[in-house]
């Protein structure tokens, strides 16, 4: 029995090493949208991160995020307050925009796409996103870009001021 254990437990060590969340050491979520045609930057922040993704393993590789709807900023309070409430992103009820990774393609190069299921308001949509990943020393940085509509998940209604094309940029850093 104690020779069982004494082989379980590096084990249990080794597989909980392997599937522990990726540190995220710099990131980015950048949107753009234009409203009375201008265009109008932001961000969001609180981005918590699981990457285990390989080049030469995109079999098995994943990337899962979640953002905090709270920590959305356009450097205007005011509109910031109004995105959180619930006739936009509704922060309240659904704190958690999430992005979980179903399958990747490699392009070439440093240049891949991926399918991403992203969650907004408890509605989920499949995206191809392509995205871009880099290994430096002990780091890697995944870049990527997508346009999402606003009205597929409930945010906000339709405008003649306000575009439903969302921009988003994501950039993340990760240690490897």
């Amino acid at each position: 029995m104690k020779r069982i254990v004494t082989l379980i437990i590096p084990l249990l060590i080794l597989i909980a090493a392997a599937s522990a969340q990726t540190k995220v050491t710099r990131s980015a979520i950048k949107f753009q949208i234009k409203n009375l045609g201008i265009n109008i930057d932001g961000t969001i922040g609180g981005l918590q991160a699981n990457v285990q993704f390989s080049p030469t393993q995109l079999n098995t590789a994943v990337m899962e995020a979640s953002a905090d709807v709270n920590a959305v900023d356009t450097d205007n309070d005011l509109r910031d307050k109004s995105l959180k409430s619930d006739e936009f992103f509704d922060a309240p009820h659904f704190p958690k925009i999430t992005m979980k990774s179903v399958s990747f393609k490699h392009k070439s190069g440093d240049k891949y796409t991926g399918q991403f299921n992203i969650t907004i308001k408890d509605k989920t949509k499949l995206f191809e996103i392509p995205f871009t990943y880099t290994e430096t020393g002990s780091t890697a940085v995944i870049k990527g870009g997508f346009k999402l509509n606003r009205l597929d998940f409930g945010i906000g209604e339709s405008s003649m001021v306000l575009a439903n094309d969302v921009a988003v940029n994501i950039e993340v850093e990760v240690e490897k």
